[in-house]
């Protein structure tokens, strides 16, 4: 069934990777065609790609979180947005490709009268948690964006609605979704590409609750009430060890291989090496999760076979020749890698912040924080012994690692998300961590402008928002970044 699905996935994919005007040109109605079925399959796939590729019109993040940089075209490691319009393919690339099939899907469900009351509420609250994960990502990654009048397609000059009521949205929607899932009854079964048809349900309360945990704990510095009742509500239902990760698995056959693996092998690009920030943190920890993350060079002028090899970093933002730097492992050089989109590391992070906010959700800070290193670690292939030496590291160490709990947060958190650039780099904002900036800039980049298309098509929409944020460019800080 799975194979049968991704070859309707891929004659959908011939029409889907359009322009966010070309696809408002087409006639939509011919989706009706189509079943709801396919259609969530689809945004599923959608979305795993878009938060997996790392090609540089679409997905960038695995630079502006510095785990990779470039090595000749530096543009995008020195915030250059317009030079491939990254704005735009990874805005179209969201409502076009995964949104606008959700909203179609949801439609098709909605009218489905040969489904039962529970297998549509499942349907319907599936497509729900997916459209909130979808929304929190643009969110997260603009401001303000379009948002009640985002997907009708007759409209192609939405208004933009204010981050922070999105937000409030996106928790009362999830609510609703959780409160409507239905164990007894299927949902998209094996047409849902994340679980299979596996502990369908269960599974997507528990994804569910993660997301709304993160939506929760992303308020925490802004709006703490409701980040405390919702993350005190969501947190004994989200994802319970790594067995429950949340993740697409792609195949080792084209075309249903890892896009990165895509770009990157298939391709046999060389435009990326390790970033120096992320590598000379794990160098300086002794990380065990290095050789899972990047190659091990030899830096010797005339290598020799009793050489040591070490790991080593490009600088951000500059020129950087590829055969002399450490590139992404074999492990990442996969067809078939993962491509995670929650797990369970990543609640452990968030619980272990929640206790030092206060919230009450049970364990201590340092226990959440141990769970979440030691999950980390052993989903990256480390040992027993390579977790209980690294916890016993005095920079590592939750009582003994320097800074505020945000810091010792932070910095571990942001290792786990290695190739979750789009996580990590929430993260770096939300946390308010440190990195270095590439040569030419004064700012970090906390948010990528809008669309060019936006700012020619929807113009008046478009400037109201840009002031409404306090201006359209990467240094102006997200509703919830307080750092």
């Amino acid at each position: 069934m799975k194979k049968i699905i991704f070859t309707l996935l891929t004659a959908m994919a011939l029409s889907g990777c359009v322009k966010k005007d070309e696809y408002l040109n087409n006639d939509t109605k011919s989706a009706t065609a189509v079943p709801a079925s396919t259609l969530f399959s689809y945004a599923e796939k959608q979305l795993s790609d878009v938060l997996a590729t790392s090609a540089y019109n679409v997905n960038i993040f695995r630079l502006t979180a510095q785990q990779w940089t470039e090595t000749t075209a530096i543009s995008e490691s020195d915030y250059d947005l317009k030079l491939r319009n990254v704005p735009d393919g990874f805005w179209n690339a969201i409502y076009v490709n995964v949104l606008r099939n959700l909203y179609e899907a949801e439609k098709l469900t909605q009218a489905d009268v040969t489904l039962s009351a529970a297998q549509k509420s499942n349907q319907l609250a599936q497509i729900n948690i997916l459209e909130v994960y979808a929304y929190a990502v643009l969110v997260n990654t603009f401001g303000n964006i379009p948002y009640t009048q985002a997907v009708d397609y007759t409209n192609t000059t939405p208004k933009y609605d204010d981050a922070s009521q999105i937000y409030d949205s996106l928790l009362s929607r999830l609510d609703d979704a959780l409160s409507k899932l239905n164990t007894t009854a299927p949902g998209f079964n094996t047409a849902d590409l994340l679980f299979n048809g596996v502990n369908e349900i269960s599974s997507w309360k528990k994804f569910g609750n993660t997301v709304k945990l993160k939506v929760g704990i992303t308020l925490a510095d802004v709006e703490p009430a409701k980040s405390k009742l919702a993350v005190e509500d969501a947190a004994p239902n989200a994802l319970q060890s790594n067995a429950d990760n949340v993740s697409f698995n792609y195949l080792t056959t084209t075309p249903n291989t890892n896009p990165l693996w895509v770009d990157q092998v298939q391709g046999h690009l060389i435009d990326y090496v390790a970033g120096a920030t992320l590598v000379d943190l794990l160098n300086s920890l002794n990380d065990p999760r290095r050789p899972a993350y990047y190659t091990a060079i030899d830096t010797n002028a005339n290598p020799q076979a009793s050489d040591v090899l070490v790991y080593k970093g490009g600088a951000i933002g500059k020129v950087n020749t590829y055969n002399k730097f450490s590139t992404f492992s074999n492990t990442i050089a996969q067809p078939n890698l993962p491509s995670l989109l929650a797990d369970y590391s990543e609640v452990e992070f968030d619980l272990a912040e929640a206790v030092e906010r206060g919230f009450n959700v049970g364990g201590t800070a340092q226990q959440h924080y141990i769970n979440a290193i030691t999950a980390s670690i052993s989903y990256w292939g480390g040992s027993a012994n390579d977790i209980s030496t690294y916890l016993a590291n005095p920079k590592v160490a939750y009582t003994t690692a320097a800074g505020s709990y945000k810091l010792k947060i932070g910095t571990q958190k942001y290792i786990a998300l290695y190739n979750r650039g789009y996580e990590a780099w929430t993260e770096i904002r939300r946390l308010g961590l440190v990195l270095p900036l590439p040569p030419n800039q004064t700012s970090y980049l906390n948010r990528f402008t809008y669309p060019i298309t936006e700012q020619n098509v929807n113009q008046a929409n478009y400037s109201q928002a840009a002031a409404a944020i306090g201006g359209d460019n990467i240094a102006t800080k997200l509703f919830w970044d307080k750092n």
